[in-house]
């Protein structure tokens, strides 16, 4: 799991440093296409010499947890700050991790943060693509941080 390393890294620094939470990373493995359930995900598509998709899946209430922490706002509920809060986290997970990826810094383009929530839903996986998933514990909760990744020629 050659790239779990810089997710591990790059969330445990965006965590620490922008919303002041220490989260704790498990074992990497790779997830299916199981559904995710009373979860939202910030998504953050990969384009250029490698394609593919950088997520951060996390439970109903630890969204709203987080997002309290991030905007130093109380949230109730999942509504537009929530879906905003969560596509810029993943937008500065999939920023640093492509540093990482991408030391030169052009051969992969980011598209912009989207998030999806509800009670069941799957997001399917690329095709002939490396895919990891590193799980972080926060108060007693988890959440994912997803990288798909196909090297294109």
């Amino acid at each position: 799991m050659e790239y779990a390393q810089p997710i591990i890294d790059a969330t445990q620094e965006i965590f620490s440093s922008m919303i002041m939470l220490d989260v704790v990373p498990g074992e990497p493995f790779e997830r299916g296409s199981e559904p995710l359930k009373n979860s939202i995900s910030g998504i953050i598509g990969l384009a250029g010499k490698s394609k593919g998709l950088l997520g951060i899946h996390l439970p109903n209430s630890m969204a709203l947890s987080i997002t309290t922490a991030f905007l130093g706002m109380e949230v109730e509920e999942i509504d537009e700050d929530v879906r905003d809060a969560i596509g810029e986290l993943a937008n500065m997970l999939a920023g640093s991790i492509k540093t990482a990826l991408d030391p030169k810094g052009s051969e992969i383009q980011l598209s912009m943060p989207s998030a999806i929530h509800g009670e069941e839903y799957s997001i399917d996986c690329l095709a002939n693509a490396i895919n990891i998933a590193v799980p972080f514990a926060l108060d007693g909760e988890t959440f994912l941080v997803e990288l798909q990744l196909r090297e294109e020629s």
